[in-house]
């Protein structure tokens, strides 16, 4: 039997591209403009339905390892389809809820489709497929940096147009193409390089104790907690200095296109670059930018000094998240490991927004809020140097 070529560079580009955009847009950007039409419908409690999505993100890190070591062995081929598949189907079965306890279970399997079909799967065909990854995934990245610049919107007009059920059903729709783009795309993807046996991959128990690896893990959990504690609270941090509602939303807005900007200046610029250099340059930028946030006060243009570096880095992150991975701890059983450094990160993603309420409780303000993920974001720095020696 012939080993197949492979899957064309600019296919695994737009493929990929595609079906992250989608799939990301329908499983989790929709979320939170879908709050307050089923808060008002059902009589659930803001805390019933975040708490649902946290249930789900916890899914997916616990099953990030056993996903990426699937993947390994058998190939992403079966596993990715299903998984867009089964993210359709739950998109109707969430359209349809009347029960808390339905609406949990929904969450629960939305979190196995992130493990078995979003980002953590898709990069690692990347990596297995592409001759250059870092020039693959900065050129994906830079189509799935408008994700939320476009389901946002598109959300609130379904709900506005069909109301939150319609629209759900709606984005399901969406989903099924993207299934269907996921089972073409990766019909020419190369056998799994890894075999079936039982137990953990021996290439990612050694990791596990390589200084390397858990470096990467405190450099990715660091990130993780940051972004994840800004996304829930840096508008209410924002509003805090005093500014006019207006201007607390341009500068949040301001960071989806900077993170695409940085990302199209490294696609130019790849050719002199290493995802060693890259990375230390994006995680310096993360406690910088905190530092700025922290010093700025009420000055506007500290605040906008913060959003560019945090942005920049941030954006950059997501790239050096898998290829710099690849590089690093090579390809093998890269799925296996990847899935373990997204593991690692689901804890401190998960508890990152009720830490930094708790911080704001004791506190009175978010004063110490900055200084507390300057200090995280050094350990971010701390781990990438580790890992980069290698």
């Amino acid at each position: 039997m012939l080993t197949p070529p492979g899957i064309p560079d600019r296919t695994l580009i737009w493929g990929t591209a595609i079906t992250q955009f989608i799939g990301w847009g329908t499983l989790y950007f929709c979320f939170p403009l879908l709050v307050a039409p089923m808060e008002a419908e059902l009589g659930w409690s803001r805390v019933l339905i975040n708490g649902a999505l946290t249930g789900g993100l916890l899914v997916a890190g616990l099953l990030a390892v056993p996903a990426g070591r699937w993947l390994d062995t058998r190939g992403a081929r079966g596993m990715m389809t299903l998984g867009a598949l089964a993210g359709a189907l739950l998109l109707v079965a969430w359209s349809v809820v009347d029960h808390p306890v339905a609406y949990v279970v929904v969450w629960l399997a939305i979190g196995v489709v992130h493990a078995t079909a979003l980002w953590g799967p898709a990069m690692a065909v990347v990596v297995a497929e592409a001759r250059d990854p870092m020039r693959i995934i900065t050129a994906i990245t830079f189509i799935t940096g408008f994700t939320a610049t476009v389901f946002l919107p598109l959300t609130e007009l379904l709900v506005q147009a069909l109301g939150w059920r319609g629209a759900l059903q709606a984005l399901a729709a969406m989903q099924l193409v993207s299934a269907w783009l996921t089972w073409r795309m990766l019909r020419d993807a190369r056998p799994p390089a890894g075999d079936a046996r039982s137990g953990p991959p021996a290439g990612l128990m050694r990791r596990l104790r390589d200084p390397a690896f858990l470096g990467l893990a405190l450099c990715i959990a660091a990130h993780a907690f940051i972004a994840t504690a800004l996304a829930a609270h840096l508008i209410p941090l924002l509003r805090e200095r005093g500014w006019p509602e207006a201007t607390v939303l341009l500068i949040a807005a301001a960071q989806g296109p900077a993170q695409v900007a940085a990302r199209a200046l490294l696609y130019a610029a790849r050719q002199g670059l290493t995802m060693r250099r890259v990375g230390v340059f994006a995680t310096a930028l993360v406690p910088l930018a905190m530092i700025a946030l922290a010093l700025g006060g009420a000055n506007i243009a500290m605040a906008a000094l913060f959003m560019l570096l945090w942005s920049v880095g941030d954006g950059l992150m997501g790239i050096v998240r898998a290829a710099g991975t690849a590089d690093i701890l090579g390809r093998e059983d890269y799925g296996a490991i990847s899935g373990a450094l997204t593991a690692v990160s689901t804890l401190p993603r998960t508890s990152a927004p009720l830490i930094v309420a708790l911080v704001w409780e004791g506190a009175g303000s978010y004063g110490p809020v900055p200084w507390l993920l300057a200090a995280v974001g050094a350990l971010s720095v701390a781990g990438f140097i580790v890992a980069a020696r290698r």
